[in-house]
């Protein structure tokens, strides 16, 4: 089928969504730093080693990206870099019990996430092939990057760049974590544990349900049998897709807020400049659900009747 995105109006969100991450990208960060106490000696340290990981990971990406035509490389370190980026600061910290906790933490966010990605296809032995994001496919062809050179600085600004750096303020929370880490746990701290668990398990149970659908429907296709009944309409809505359009997306975006608040138990500050990671994480889903729907709804007639009756992401009314 058709699918929108071509329009005056989708340009315009598109230039308007990359100009709001970048500008997010550049001020956000830079406003966190001046609030809460500036980072030690010990601190720049670990910033810097993982500085370099950060470096060579976003040089990898784009080069990889561009030889082999498969922009997706991000997506694959997406779940890795944040368990490497957790244990350098946890040794660091000595293992320290909160940052001990928090690397654990990531690590079974990264475990699960590396899980469901992987059944896509997307791990394969030449590791730079395997499923590249339909929405970078679709992306690539519209008009604003034509010619073929503005698509590259895209790769490298912000596929490549801005999330691989993204990736990193996500982990930020480890480094308050490590600058007060003679603070002992607390209550605090076992309720961003417990909001944390919650959340991976929510998105364990909505990823299962779209992976079942979609799989289903595609032994429907393929076995030319008629879509029926919910088939039908293309997309899910039931089970926790009633309640939310992106229940893996809002349970996503509730993980690494509830993983800052391990960074105002260890410094008593409910605002300090880690939290820059968690705001522009959640900027990066409006944008990129925006685009998400664009497309569904290019795809789907109902998708439009879905986007009235269900919320984007916080489930505050039912259907």
């Amino acid at each position: 089928m058709a699918v929108s995105g071509n329009s005056p109006a989708s340009s315009v969100n598109i230039v308007a969504t990359a100009v709001l991450l970048v500008f997010t990208l550049l001020v956000v960060p830079l406003i966190s730093y001046f609030t809460g106490t500036s980072p030690g000696s010990l601190e720049w340290e670990a910033l810097k080693s993982v500085a370099w990981v950060l470096l060579a990971a976003w040089v990898i990406c784009f080069t990889l990206g561009e030889l082999t035509g498969n922009v997706s490389q991000v997506d694959k370190v997406w779940s890795l870099l944040p368990i490497v980026y957790a244990w350098m600061v946890a040794a660091h910290g000595e293992f320290s019990p909160r940052l001990l906790l928090m690397a654990v933490l990531v690590t079974a966010w990264g475990a699960r996430l590396t899980y469901n990605f992987s059944r896509h296809g997307a791990y394969q032995l030449r590791f730079w092939s395997g499923h590249e994001d339909y929405r970078w496919q679709v992306l690539r062809q519209k008009p604003e990057f034509q010619p073929r050179w503005k698509w590259t600085l895209f790769n490298l600004g912000f596929i490549s760049g801005y999330q691989n750096v993204l990736i990193l303020l996500m982990t930020l929370p480890t480094i308050v974590a490590l600058q007060y880490s003679e603070t002992p746990l607390g209550w605090l701290d076992l309720l961003a544990a417990v909001l944390m668990v919650l959340m991976l398990l929510i998105e364990t149970f909505a990823d299962q349900q779209q992976w079942r659908y979609q799989a289903a429907k595609k032994a429907l296709i393929e076995a030319g049998q008629p879509l029926t009944g919910n088939y039908a309409k293309g997309f899910l809505d039931t089970g926790l897709w009633a309640w939310s359009r992106h229940p893996n997306y809002f349970a996503e975006q509730g993980a690494w807020i509830a993983f800052y608040l391990f960074s105002v138990a260890a410094s008593g500050q409910w605002l300090n400049w880690s939290i820059s990671g968690s705001i522009l994480l959640v900027i990066l889903f409006r944008g990129s659900s925006n685009f998400s729907e664009e497309i569904s709804t290019g795809k789907y007639p109902e998708y439009a009747h879905y986007q009235e009756t269900v919320p984007r992401f916080i489930p505050l009314r039912f259907r």
